[in-house]
């Protein structure tokens, strides 16, 4: 019987690591980071991936990711690397491994492709069948028009990522600065495609993750950048270095107030459906008319303040008759 993925792990700051460079492993695992993510990709040289492999099982399996969701982005499914990254890395440190990254995903079939691999080095080595997750990387214009389907490819799906570098050369985008609007629009020009993977994520119950901003020693514009992300709904953004750990996760976060806000919210709607409360569809907060879909809304912003660790410093009072 497979075993269920895990899609509500906290991803406000997904950290890349080159798997070659076990400095940078071993700092990673002391940094603030929700997510780390061990790339056997783009951080790693064509000469130093097969090393690079061994390197990865070597830090899953021994270093303190307490608290950290472990991950490993291995090659695109076009390349000659990518089945033995799997097969070294999930048969070496499967049970210490919570997701694969497959980056550049173009096709639902790549996603299956991947799933049934996992499958088989899960059952020859005796592991948890479907317990490591995926998550798909959208990288160019045909994943970006196939990214429903590759959403729906796999019960392992756990988030889908925006790629922009590959995707702003896949387009032809004037722009060198990765993550940067292109001179000469006057509009957000990734406003579509993040609306398209936030859109695909959501239908499937996923989450969706903006890529990384290049410019490192930028933390105000790190920040702004994450901004728009986290303004449409998306649950976080990769990080490049150490300085831009702490944005995200404040970015990613709700403010106290906010987070107080919402829990009163629940605490509200809760009273006012039940007996005590009059069995009503809607009451008053304050001066703030809340109902059912001020539940929903509430829902999700408290859901990320517990995620994020926040305590809650005001207390819901039973109002007056």
């Amino acid at each position: 019987m497979s075993t269920p993925v895990n899609r509500l792990r906290p991803r406000r700051s997904c950290l890349a690591v080159p798997g070659s460079n076990p400095r940078f492993l071993e700092k990673a695992q002391g940094l603030p980071a929700d997510q780390v993510f061990l790339d056997l990709e783009d951080a790693c040289a064509p000469l130093a991936k097969p090393e690079a492999r061994h390197t990865i099982v070597k830090f899953l399996n021994e270093g303190d990711w307490t608290g950290k969701t472990r991950v490993v982005r291995v090659n695109d499914w076009t390349t000659e690397w990518t089945y033995r990254d799997v097969v070294t890395v999930v048969e070496g440190a499967g049970p210490n491994l919570d997701c694969i990254m497959l980056p550049k995903v173009q096709s639902a079939q790549q996603v299956v492709a991947l799933d049934l691999l996992l499958t088989q080095i899960e059952k020859t080595m005796g592991f948890e069948v479907g317990r490591i997750g995926i998550e798909a990387q959208i990288e160019n214009a045909q994943g970006l028009n196939n990214v429903n389907e590759i959403a729906q490819a796999s019960p392992r799906i756990e988030t889908i990522i925006f790629g922009p570098a590959d995707f702003m050369a896949s387009i032809n985008m004037k722009s060198l600065v990765v993550g940067e609007q292109p001179p000469g629009y006057p509009a957000d020009a990734y406003h579509y495609i993040l609306m398209k993977i936030l859109m695909a994520a959501r239908a499937n119950d996923l989450q969706a993750i903006d890529g990384p901003y290049l410019q490192i020693r930028n933390v105000d514009g790190f920040r702004e950048v994450a901004g728009r992300a986290a303004a449409l709904g998306f649950d976080g953004k990769w990080v490049l270095h150490p300085g831009q750990v702490d944005a995200a996760n404040e970015v990613f976060s709700p403010s106290q107030e906010d987070y107080d806000h919402a829990e009163l919210i629940l605490d509200a709607y809760e009273y006012c459906t039940s007996e005590a409360g009059g069995k009503k569809g809607s009451a008053m907060l304050g001066d703030e008319m809340i109902d059912e879909a001020s539940r929903k809304m509430a829902l999700v912003v408290a859901g990320k303040g517990r995620a994020a660790g926040l305590r809650r410093t005001s207390k819901f009072e039973i109002p007056e008759a």
